[in-house]
Order: structure tokens, then sequence, then C-alpha cells
């Protein structure tokens, strides 16, 4: 019985990387669309935090946030910050910045 417990947290734990890295992946899709809609240039994503959180319109999800540079006018860089449910997107926030 102590076999079955170890089974399940390994393929628990290989399913959540899994998981992290598709959720990696649709944010770069939402940050590039984002960005060729703005006219941006895409620099950098990372991935700044993951929680588990719970809200009435998803229910008990994982919440990302992701942190991406761009830039507006091809010599400056700003921040902006992209947050996720799940394989959802919430919202982009990007600061003013020059064109």
């Amino acid at each position: 019985m102590g076999d079955f417990y170890i089974i399940l947290l390994i393929f628990l734990v290989f399913w959540f990387f899994i998981f992290q890295r598709k959720v990696a992946e649709t944010a770069k899709k939402h940050v590039d669309r984002h960005c060729k809609q703005e006219g941006l240039q895409l620099i950098s994503i990372a991935r700044r935090s993951t929680k588990l959180a719970f809200s009435k319109r998803y229910g008990p999800h994982w919440q990302c946030v992701f942190d991406f540079e761009f830039s507006g006018d091809g010599e400056s860089a700003y921040s902006g910050a992209l947050t996720m449910a799940n394989l959802k997107l919430e919202q982009i926030h990007t600061p003013a910045y020059r064109i």
C-alpha cells in the first residue's frame, strides 16, 4: 500500500511539471499576440509566481504571474505583467511606454 502512495506522489509531481510547462507556453503565446497587436518588441518573459487560488469565476485554480520585458521604440525596455488562471488569460498589464 505504501508503494501506491509513492507512485501517486511521483505521478502528481510529473503532472504538475508538465502542466506548468503548458501554462508557460500559453502565456508566451498570449504575450506574443499582445506585442504584435500593439506594435511592440518582446524581449523576455519569466514566471514570477504560481499559487493555488480560488475565485467565483474559476473555482479552485492555479494562478500564475509572468513578468515580461518589451520595447516600444527599440531602444528602451519596459516591464509588464501577465496573469493566468490555469490556461486562461486573466489580464495583461503594461505601463505607459514610448513609441
